[in-house]
Protein backbone atom coordinates (compact mmCIF):
# COMPACT_ATOMS: atom_id res chain seq x y z
CA UNK A 1 0.00 0.00 0.00
CA UNK A 2 3.07 2.62 0.97
CA UNK A 3 4.34 1.94 -2.71
CA UNK A 4 1.60 2.10 -4.77
CA UNK A 5 0.41 5.55 -6.44
CA UNK A 6 -2.61 7.60 -4.81
CA UNK A 7 -5.04 6.53 -7.50
CA UNK A 8 -4.14 3.19 -7.43
CA UNK A 9 -4.80 2.96 -3.55
CA UNK A 10 -7.64 5.11 -3.44
CA UNK A 11 -8.85 2.75 -6.21
CA UNK A 12 -8.58 -0.34 -4.51
CA UNK A 13 -9.63 0.86 -0.98
CA UNK A 14 -13.24 2.41 -2.47
CA UNK A 15 -13.88 -0.87 -4.75
CA UNK A 16 -12.97 -2.96 -1.42
CA UNK A 17 -15.35 -0.43 0.94
CA UNK A 18 -18.31 -1.10 -1.71
CA UNK A 19 -17.72 -5.16 -1.39
CA UNK A 20 -17.86 -5.06 2.29
CA UNK A 21 -21.11 -2.94 1.76
CA UNK A 22 -22.32 -5.70 -0.12
CA UNK A 23 -21.32 -8.08 2.26
CA UNK A 24 -23.04 -6.33 4.93
CA UNK A 25 -26.28 -6.12 3.54
CA UNK A 26 -26.10 -9.92 2.00
CA UNK A 27 -25.22 -11.02 5.58
CA UNK A 28 -27.94 -8.59 6.78
CA UNK A 29 -30.74 -10.21 4.81
CA UNK A 30 -29.96 -13.51 5.34
CA UNK A 31 -29.66 -12.98 9.32
CA UNK A 32 -33.36 -11.27 9.14
CA UNK A 33 -34.97 -13.98 6.65
CA UNK A 34 -33.40 -16.60 9.14
CA UNK A 35 -35.00 -14.78 12.20
CA UNK A 36 -38.08 -14.05 10.70
CA UNK A 37 -38.56 -18.00 9.08
CA UNK A 38 -39.40 -19.31 12.50
CA UNK A 39 -42.40 -16.98 13.14
CA UNK A 40 -45.62 -17.53 11.36
CA UNK A 41 -46.70 -15.05 8.44
CA UNK A 42 -50.16 -15.18 9.25
CA UNK A 43 -53.01 -15.00 5.77
CA UNK A 44 -54.50 -18.59 4.00
CA UNK A 45 -53.39 -21.12 1.81
CA UNK A 46 -55.82 -21.86 -1.11
CA UNK A 47 -54.81 -25.39 -2.44
CA UNK A 48 -55.24 -27.00 -5.79
CA UNK A 49 -58.27 -28.62 -4.70
CA UNK A 50 -59.88 -25.03 -3.67
CA UNK A 51 -59.78 -25.75 0.32
CA UNK A 52 -59.11 -22.29 2.01
CA UNK A 53 -56.74 -23.36 5.33
CA UNK A 54 -56.30 -19.99 7.24
CA UNK A 55 -52.76 -19.77 8.74
CA UNK A 56 -51.43 -18.67 12.28
CA UNK A 57 -50.85 -15.07 12.63
CA UNK A 58 -47.98 -14.19 14.52
CA UNK A 59 -48.25 -12.59 18.07
CA UNK A 60 -47.92 -9.03 18.83
CA UNK A 61 -44.21 -9.35 19.98
CA UNK A 62 -43.40 -11.42 17.13
CA UNK A 63 -44.80 -8.63 14.58
CA UNK A 64 -42.65 -6.22 16.54
CA UNK A 65 -39.41 -8.39 15.69
CA UNK A 66 -40.60 -8.73 12.15
CA UNK A 67 -40.82 -5.18 11.66
CA UNK A 68 -37.67 -4.21 13.06
CA UNK A 69 -36.17 -6.93 11.39
CA UNK A 70 -37.36 -5.37 8.21
CA UNK A 71 -36.43 -1.71 9.26
CA UNK A 72 -32.64 -3.28 9.92
CA UNK A 73 -32.69 -4.57 6.55
CA UNK A 74 -33.65 -1.29 5.00
CA UNK A 75 -31.07 0.79 7.15
CA UNK A 76 -28.71 -1.20 6.57
CA UNK A 77 -29.04 -1.11 2.70
CA UNK A 78 -28.36 3.17 3.00
CA UNK A 79 -25.82 2.96 6.24
CA UNK A 80 -23.68 0.29 5.08
CA UNK A 81 -22.76 1.91 2.02
CA UNK A 82 -21.58 5.14 3.89
CA UNK A 83 -20.29 3.40 6.59
CA UNK A 84 -17.66 1.19 4.25
CA UNK A 85 -16.14 3.45 1.97
CA UNK A 86 -16.19 6.37 5.11
CA UNK A 87 -14.37 3.74 6.61
CA UNK A 88 -11.97 3.16 2.94
CA UNK A 89 -11.55 6.94 3.32
CA UNK A 90 -10.46 6.73 6.59
CA UNK A 91 -7.54 4.24 5.86
CA UNK A 92 -6.41 5.92 3.05
CA UNK A 93 -6.37 9.02 4.87
CA UNK A 94 -4.31 6.81 7.57
CA UNK A 95 -1.75 5.33 5.01
CA UNK A 96 -1.64 7.41 2.56
CA UNK A 97 -1.76 10.72 3.50
CA UNK A 98 -1.40 11.01 7.79
CA UNK A 99 2.56 10.54 7.79
CA UNK A 100 3.55 12.79 4.49
CA UNK A 101 1.32 15.63 5.38
CA UNK A 102 2.85 15.50 9.01
CA UNK A 103 6.59 15.43 8.00
CA UNK A 104 5.36 18.48 5.40
CA UNK A 105 3.91 20.47 8.15
CA UNK A 106 6.44 19.78 10.72
CA UNK A 107 9.12 21.14 7.87
CA UNK A 108 7.15 23.77 6.96
CA UNK A 109 6.87 25.24 10.57
CA UNK A 110 11.03 24.46 11.09
CA UNK A 111 11.96 26.58 7.69
CA UNK A 112 9.39 29.54 8.88
CA UNK A 113 11.41 29.48 12.07
CA UNK A 114 14.91 29.85 10.42
CA UNK A 115 15.88 25.92 11.25
CA UNK A 116 17.08 23.89 8.82
CA UNK A 117 19.09 20.93 10.66
CA UNK A 118 16.24 18.47 10.09
CA UNK A 119 15.89 16.13 7.27
CA UNK A 120 12.82 14.88 5.84
CA UNK A 121 12.58 11.38 5.88
CA UNK A 122 11.50 8.41 2.82
CA UNK A 123 7.72 8.29 3.71
CA UNK A 124 6.26 6.38 0.53
CA UNK A 125 7.07 5.39 -2.82
CA UNK A 126 3.48 7.32 -4.18
CA UNK A 127 3.29 10.61 -5.38
CA UNK A 128 3.51 12.34 -1.70
CA UNK A 129 6.74 10.68 -1.14
CA UNK A 130 8.03 11.93 -4.16
CA UNK A 131 7.22 15.40 -2.97
CA UNK A 132 8.55 14.43 0.67
CA UNK A 133 11.86 14.03 -1.44
CA UNK A 134 11.54 17.21 -3.76
CA UNK A 135 11.26 19.34 0.05
CA UNK A 136 14.18 17.54 1.56
CA UNK A 137 16.16 18.85 -1.97
CA UNK A 138 15.39 22.09 -1.55
CA UNK A 139 15.65 21.87 2.14
CA UNK A 140 19.47 20.81 1.71
CA UNK A 141 19.61 23.58 -1.28
CA UNK A 142 18.44 25.94 1.18
CA UNK A 143 20.75 25.12 3.42
CA UNK A 144 23.62 25.45 1.08
CA UNK A 145 22.58 28.55 0.12
CA UNK A 146 22.22 29.83 3.80
CA UNK A 147 25.31 29.01 4.21
CA UNK A 148 27.39 30.41 1.71
CA UNK A 149 25.63 33.66 2.39
CA UNK A 150 26.80 33.39 5.66
CA UNK A 151 30.38 32.19 4.32
CA UNK A 152 30.11 35.23 2.07
CA UNK A 153 28.99 37.57 5.14
CA UNK A 154 31.64 36.91 6.71
CA UNK A 155 34.33 36.83 4.66
CA UNK A 156 33.02 40.24 4.09
CA UNK A 157 33.29 40.68 7.27
CA UNK A 158 36.86 40.09 7.97
CA UNK A 159 37.77 41.51 4.80
CA UNK A 160 35.90 44.94 5.76
CA UNK A 161 37.83 44.46 9.37
CA UNK A 162 41.54 43.48 8.01
CA UNK A 163 40.85 46.60 5.79
CA UNK A 164 39.86 48.85 8.33
CA UNK A 165 42.79 47.22 10.63
CA UNK A 166 45.65 47.75 7.49
CA UNK A 167 44.97 51.14 6.94
CA UNK A 168 44.95 52.19 10.19
CA UNK A 169 48.68 52.02 10.74
CA UNK A 170 49.76 53.75 7.47
CA UNK A 171 47.59 56.56 8.25
CA UNK A 172 49.32 56.87 11.17
CA UNK A 173 52.68 56.81 9.93
CA UNK A 174 51.07 59.75 7.61
CA UNK A 175 49.78 61.87 10.66
CA UNK A 176 52.88 61.35 12.50
CA UNK A 177 55.28 62.95 9.41
CA UNK A 178 52.80 65.51 9.09
CA UNK A 179 52.73 66.17 12.24
CA UNK A 180 56.88 66.21 12.35
CA UNK A 181 56.67 68.42 9.03
CA UNK A 182 54.46 71.01 11.58
CA UNK A 183 57.13 70.93 14.27
CA UNK A 184 59.88 71.60 11.84
CA UNK A 185 61.45 68.52 13.07
CA UNK A 186 60.81 66.15 10.10
CA UNK A 187 63.91 64.83 8.23
CA UNK A 188 64.78 65.29 4.70
CA UNK A 189 62.83 62.07 3.58
CA UNK A 190 59.84 62.80 4.93
CA UNK A 191 57.80 63.81 1.53
CA UNK A 192 59.33 61.09 -0.42
CA UNK A 193 58.00 58.77 2.54
CA UNK A 194 54.60 60.35 2.58
CA UNK A 195 54.46 59.58 -1.13
CA UNK A 196 55.70 56.26 -0.70
CA UNK A 197 52.70 55.66 1.90
CA UNK A 198 50.18 57.42 -0.23
CA UNK A 199 50.82 55.15 -3.09
CA UNK A 200 51.02 52.20 -1.14
CA UNK A 201 47.09 53.21 -0.07
CA UNK A 202 46.51 53.61 -3.23
CA UNK A 203 47.50 49.64 -4.88
CA UNK A 204 46.08 48.51 -1.26
CA UNK A 205 42.38 50.24 -1.87
CA UNK A 206 42.74 49.02 -5.54
CA UNK A 207 43.15 45.34 -4.23
CA UNK A 208 41.00 45.07 -1.40
CA UNK A 209 37.90 46.21 -3.37
CA UNK A 210 38.63 43.79 -6.50
CA UNK A 211 38.87 40.73 -4.02
CA UNK A 212 36.12 38.73 -2.40
CA UNK A 213 38.37 37.16 0.27
CA UNK A 214 41.02 38.24 2.34
CA UNK A 215 43.24 34.90 0.70
CA UNK A 216 42.64 36.11 -2.60
CA UNK A 217 44.85 39.29 -1.89
CA UNK A 218 47.27 39.74 -4.70
CA UNK A 219 51.12 39.33 -4.84
CA UNK A 220 53.17 41.91 -6.64
CA UNK A 221 56.89 41.19 -6.24
CA UNK A 222 59.48 43.86 -6.45
CA UNK A 223 63.29 44.13 -5.61
CA UNK A 224 63.75 46.62 -2.81
CA UNK A 225 67.34 47.06 -1.14
CA UNK A 226 67.74 46.02 2.29
CA UNK A 227 68.57 49.43 3.72
CA UNK A 228 65.27 50.87 2.47
CA UNK A 229 63.51 48.45 4.56
CA UNK A 230 65.52 48.79 7.48
CA UNK A 231 64.93 52.46 7.25
CA UNK A 232 61.17 52.35 6.61
CA UNK A 233 61.00 49.54 9.53
CA UNK A 234 62.66 52.05 12.07
CA UNK A 235 60.53 54.94 11.40
CA UNK A 236 57.71 53.18 11.22
CA UNK A 237 58.43 51.71 14.45
CA UNK A 238 59.13 55.52 15.59
CA UNK A 239 55.85 56.55 14.62
CA UNK A 240 53.73 53.78 15.64
CA UNK A 241 55.39 54.43 19.58
CA UNK A 242 55.04 58.35 19.11
CA UNK A 243 51.61 57.57 17.98
CA UNK A 244 50.97 55.36 21.43
CA UNK A 245 52.14 58.14 23.46
CA UNK A 246 49.74 59.38 26.39
CA UNK A 247 48.15 63.01 26.12
CA UNK A 248 51.04 65.43 27.54
CA UNK A 249 53.72 62.87 28.56
CA UNK A 250 56.97 64.07 27.38
CA UNK A 251 58.73 62.72 24.25
CA UNK A 252 61.12 59.82 24.55
CA UNK A 253 64.53 59.00 22.43
CA UNK A 254 63.47 56.88 19.91
CA UNK A 255 65.98 56.26 18.62
CA UNK A 256 67.60 54.26 21.88
CA UNK A 257 64.28 53.01 22.95
CA UNK A 258 63.16 51.77 19.55
CA UNK A 259 65.82 50.61 17.16
CA UNK A 260 66.47 47.81 14.48
CA UNK A 261 70.54 46.42 14.67
CA UNK A 262 72.77 46.11 11.18
CA UNK A 263 71.10 43.65 8.52
CA UNK A 264 72.25 40.43 8.67
CA UNK A 265 73.15 38.60 5.42
CA UNK A 266 74.20 34.99 5.38
CA UNK A 267 76.11 34.36 2.51
CA UNK A 268 78.88 32.31 3.20
CA UNK A 269 80.74 35.24 1.96
CA UNK A 270 82.44 37.37 4.57
CA UNK A 271 83.60 39.85 1.37
CA UNK A 272 80.10 40.30 0.65
CA UNK A 273 78.17 43.79 2.22
CA UNK A 274 74.77 42.97 3.43
CA UNK A 275 74.13 47.12 3.29
CA UNK A 276 73.80 46.43 -0.58
CA UNK A 277 72.15 42.89 -0.86
CA UNK A 278 68.38 43.59 -2.32
CA UNK A 279 65.45 40.85 -1.76
CA UNK A 280 62.14 40.58 -3.98
CA UNK A 281 58.98 40.78 -2.21
CA UNK A 282 56.15 42.52 -2.49
CA UNK A 283 56.78 46.17 -0.74
CA UNK A 284 52.96 46.49 0.45
CA UNK A 285 52.28 43.38 1.94
CA UNK A 286 56.06 43.36 3.99
CA UNK A 287 54.97 46.99 5.54
CA UNK A 288 51.60 45.54 6.55
CA UNK A 289 53.38 42.99 8.20
CA UNK A 290 55.69 45.32 10.08
CA UNK A 291 53.44 47.74 11.02
CA UNK A 292 50.85 44.91 12.27
CA UNK A 293 53.73 43.23 14.34
CA UNK A 294 55.63 46.70 15.86
CA UNK A 295 52.19 48.02 16.40
CA UNK A 296 51.30 44.90 18.75
CA UNK A 297 54.87 45.04 20.34
CA UNK A 298 54.66 48.83 20.88
CA UNK A 299 51.21 48.29 22.56
CA UNK A 300 52.20 45.73 25.15
CA UNK A 301 55.98 46.85 25.58
CA UNK A 302 57.04 48.63 28.89
CA UNK A 303 59.62 49.67 28.27
CA UNK A 304 61.28 48.38 25.62
CA UNK A 305 60.89 46.64 21.91
CA UNK A 306 63.62 45.23 19.46
CA UNK A 307 63.58 44.72 15.72
CA UNK A 308 65.76 42.69 13.87
CA UNK A 309 66.33 41.69 9.79
CA UNK A 310 67.96 38.82 8.78
CA UNK A 311 68.40 37.30 4.91
CA UNK A 312 69.37 33.74 5.80
CA UNK A 313 68.66 30.24 5.01
CA UNK A 314 66.69 29.25 8.23
CA UNK A 315 65.90 25.21 8.72
CA UNK A 316 64.29 26.22 11.46
CA UNK A 317 61.73 27.71 9.96
CA UNK A 318 61.43 27.29 6.17
CA UNK A 319 64.06 24.11 5.02
CA UNK A 320 63.30 24.63 1.42
CA UNK A 321 67.39 25.37 0.46
CA UNK A 322 66.47 29.17 -0.09
CA UNK A 323 67.16 32.01 1.33
CA UNK A 324 64.13 33.96 3.04
CA UNK A 325 64.12 37.76 4.76
CA UNK A 326 63.02 37.05 8.44
CA UNK A 327 61.66 40.12 10.56
CA UNK A 328 62.24 39.46 14.47
CA UNK A 329 59.93 41.85 16.36
CA UNK A 330 60.26 41.35 20.67
CA UNK A 331 58.66 43.13 23.61
CA UNK A 332 59.04 43.37 27.06
CA UNK A 333 55.22 43.15 27.87
CA UNK A 334 53.65 39.72 29.22
CA UNK A 335 53.89 37.19 26.10
CA UNK A 336 51.42 36.33 24.05
CA UNK A 337 48.79 33.81 25.96
CA UNK A 338 49.30 30.10 25.60
CA UNK A 339 46.27 29.73 23.68
CA UNK A 340 47.40 31.99 20.79
CA UNK A 341 50.81 30.51 20.52
CA UNK A 342 49.28 26.31 20.52
CA UNK A 343 46.13 27.28 17.96
CA UNK A 344 47.72 30.34 16.06
CA UNK A 345 46.07 33.41 15.16
CA UNK A 346 42.32 34.08 14.64
CA UNK A 347 40.28 36.51 12.94
CA UNK A 348 39.36 38.74 15.58
CA UNK A 349 40.91 37.54 18.45
CA UNK A 350 41.33 39.58 20.91
CA UNK A 351 43.76 39.54 23.63
CA UNK A 352 41.93 42.35 25.58
CA UNK A 353 38.29 44.20 25.02
CA UNK A 354 39.40 47.91 23.31
CA UNK A 355 36.58 48.77 20.53
CA UNK A 356 39.59 50.42 18.83
CA UNK A 357 40.97 47.06 17.74
CA UNK A 358 39.34 44.88 15.61
CA UNK A 359 41.87 42.02 16.58
CA UNK A 360 42.95 41.27 12.92
CA UNK A 361 46.67 42.14 12.95
CA UNK A 362 48.44 38.99 13.56
CA UNK A 363 45.78 37.06 12.12
CA UNK A 364 46.20 39.25 8.74
CA UNK A 365 50.10 39.05 8.82
CA UNK A 366 49.50 35.23 9.39
CA UNK A 367 47.83 35.17 6.07
CA UNK A 368 50.64 37.44 4.30
CA UNK A 369 53.31 35.35 5.43
CA UNK A 370 51.82 32.64 3.65
CA UNK A 371 50.57 33.85 0.79
CA UNK A 372 54.33 35.44 0.48
CA UNK A 373 55.60 31.44 0.56
CA UNK A 374 56.69 31.82 4.27
CA UNK A 375 54.96 31.66 7.99
CA UNK A 376 54.30 33.55 11.35
CA UNK A 377 55.88 32.15 14.15
CA UNK A 378 55.04 33.66 17.81
CA UNK A 379 56.90 32.38 20.53
CA UNK A 380 56.94 33.64 24.45
CA UNK A 381 60.98 34.98 25.66
CA UNK A 382 62.01 32.97 28.82
CA UNK A 383 62.85 35.81 30.31
CA UNK A 384 59.60 37.05 29.67
CA UNK A 385 57.85 39.07 26.59
CA UNK A 386 56.57 38.09 23.33
CA UNK A 387 58.49 37.56 20.26
CA UNK A 388 56.86 37.31 16.56
CA UNK A 389 58.56 36.09 13.47
CA UNK A 390 57.92 36.47 10.11
CA UNK A 391 59.46 34.60 7.69
CA UNK A 392 58.95 35.72 3.99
Amino acid sequence: MKKMGLKKSFLLLSVAGILASLLVIGTTFVVGETITAKYPKGGIIITDKGIVRELANPTKEQLQVINLTAWIEVLTCVLAPVGCLGMASLLFYRFKLEIPIAVLQNGTERIRAHDLAFTIPEVSGDELGQICGAFETMRVELLRSNQELWRQAEERKRLNAAFSHDLRNPLTVLKGTVKLMKQGTADEHALERMEIYVQRLEQYVEAMSSIQRLEQIPVRKIRVKLPLLCDEVEETARLLAAANLKRGEQEQNFGEVFRVPDILVDTGDNSVDGSRQSVELDHGLFLTVAENLIGNAVRYANNRISIRLSVCEDRQYMDDGRKHLIMTVADDGNGYPVKLITEGPKPFGKMEEDASHFGMGLYTSSMLCTKHGGMLVLTNEANGGAKATAVL
